[in-house]
């Protein structure tokens, strides 16, 4: 499992404190996905990067099967797998190179790692394109690859960010398809996306960050009872224009249509 405890991060900007992370505190249990969501600004990216272990918390600290990241930050890698938009391939490996490379780098021996890569195959479905080099592959098989490469070191917990971003329709089931394999598979997940309809449909608990601060924290019919509205969208909405104080103009840069925050 992964627990977040009063995570804080303060950055100087020209001369003042600006408070990114605010003691954001939530938990994650095994086989379990938490929708870490907030419009531009609130803090999600500054909060991945300390649990992580990629930045350093100034209070807090996240802690990974028994391992924090105040105390062993590298530690705490080791105990995440990371999923992102905009992570690529090396074009002039093939599939299987890259996916050595990786084992390499997480330890794992040549025999250990020759059988994770082709149960990820096969349970990937991409058997068919590991002695492919990368530049020749599609979009989605890349993606499957990267998907892949997140998991090579078998970790407790999976961090996605934006997983989805510029895929199509058959892209996207391929990451439905996958988060429902780390379910299965006992993995603490962690979402960050700005898509608000389909973290309303994958994640079981959410966590609505505004302005470094985690304003609601819950399962979404808890959120629903706290809020007073039936989605995400609108929640966010009411959040923003409240916390604001303006002429709500704020909400469409924030917000975009058909429930995409920006």
């Amino acid at each position: 499992m992964i627990k977040v405890h009063e995570l804080t991060k303060i950055f100087k900007v020209r001369d003042n404190d600006f408070v990114a992370v605010d003691h954001v505190s939530f938990e994650v249990q095994p086989g379990s996905v938490f929708g870490l969501l907030g419009p531009n600004g609130a803090g999600k990216t500054t909060t991945m990067r300390m649990i992580l272990g990629l930045l350093p918390a100034d209070e807090g600290y996240a802690e990974i099967s028994g391992v924090r990241s105040d105390r062993d930050p590298n530690g705490v890698k080791r105990q995440v797998g990371f999923v992102s938009a905009s992570a690529g391939v090396y074009q002039w490996l093939t599939a299987r190179e890259m996916l050595e490379f990786f084992g390499d780098i997480y330890g794992l021996d040549p025999e250990e790692s020759d059988a994770q890569i082709d149960a990820l195959a096969k349970l990937l479905d991409f058997e068919r394109i590991l002695s492919s080099r990368c530049t020749t592959l599609s979009t989605g098989e890349k993606q499957r690859v990267n998907l892949a490469r997140a998991l090579m070191h078998d970790p407790p917990v999976m961090i996605l960010d934006e997983p989805t971003l510029g895929l199509d329709v058959v892209g996207s089931q391929v990451i439905f398809d996958y988060i429902d394999l780390l379910k299965k598979r006992g993995k603490a997940i962690v979402l960050c996306t700005h898509r608000l309809e389909q973290a309303q449909r994958i994640c079981g608990q959410f966590g609505l960050l505004h302005r470094g601060e985690m304003v609601n924290n819950g399962s979404l019919a808890q959120l629903r009872n706290e809020t007073g509205k039936e989605d995400l969208v609108s929640m966010f909405i009411d959040l923003i224009r409240q916390s604001e104080n303006d002429d709500g103009s704020e909400v469409g840069n924030a917000l975009g249509t058909n429930g995409v925050a920006c």
